[in-house]
This record gives structure tokens, C-alpha cells and sequence, in this order.
């Protein structure tokens, strides 16, 4: 029996927005690389989020530690619009600390 050695073609999709997603899933990039980041292990990922196959993910670290570079400036571009995302939604949300304080002097 020989052994078939094949190209594996990490499991990744970029949806329209340019988001990537891993495998047949909605679970994003940057959930998978900070979980490994932060020391979880593959197996650790997969019990958090079941939808996700133990291959996909050993997969995607694999491709993150050749593509280093690459994947932590997508990340980066992903925390800067989050920023972003999050000081827009601050400008059109009221301050909900004063309503908060108020209500809680109210008990």
C-alpha cells in the first residue's frame, strides 16, 4: 500500500463582505487564530464550537503558522474595523451610563 501524498487546501471561504469563514461553517478566522493564540488546542476549539470538523481546524492553524504574516494583518484589518464599527455606533447611541445610574437610585 502506498501512501497518496496530496495538497491540502486549508479549509477557508471569504464571503461577500470579505469575511472568512472556516469550513462549511459561520465561524470566522480571527475565532479560530485568537483561540490558538491564547493557548487553546484544536481539540480545546472544536468542543467550543462543535460545528467545526477537528481536520478543518488542525488545517487552519496549519496554514495560519505558514502564512503568518498574511493572516495577522487580515486580523489586524478585521480588530481596525471592528474599532471603527464600535466608535460609530458609540456617536449615534445616547450615553446609557446616566439611565443606568438613574435607574439604579431608583431601587
Amino acid at each position: 500500500m502506498t501512501l497518496a501524498i496530496e495538497k491540502e487546501i486549508p479549509p477557508l471561504s471569504e464571503d461577500a463582505t470579505g469575511t472568512i469563514r472556516v469550513g462549511n461553517t459561520r465561524v470566522l478566522l480571527e475565532i479560530v487564530i485568537r483561540a490558538f493564540q491564547d493557548g487553546a488546542s484544536p481539540e480545546s476549539i472544536v468542543q467550543r464550537y462543535s460545528c467545526l470538523s477537528l481536520s478543518d481546524v488542525y488545517l487552519t492553524i496549519g496554514y495560519y503558522l505558514r502564512h503568518q504574516d498574511a493572516v495577522e494583518a487580515y486580523l489586524n484589518r478585521r480588530e481596525q474595523l471592528a474599532e471603527s464599527v464600535h466608535q460609530r455606533l458609540s456617536n449615534i447611541q445616547p450615553d446609557l451610563s446616566l439611565i443606568r445610574t438613574r435607574l439604579l437610585a431608583q431601587q
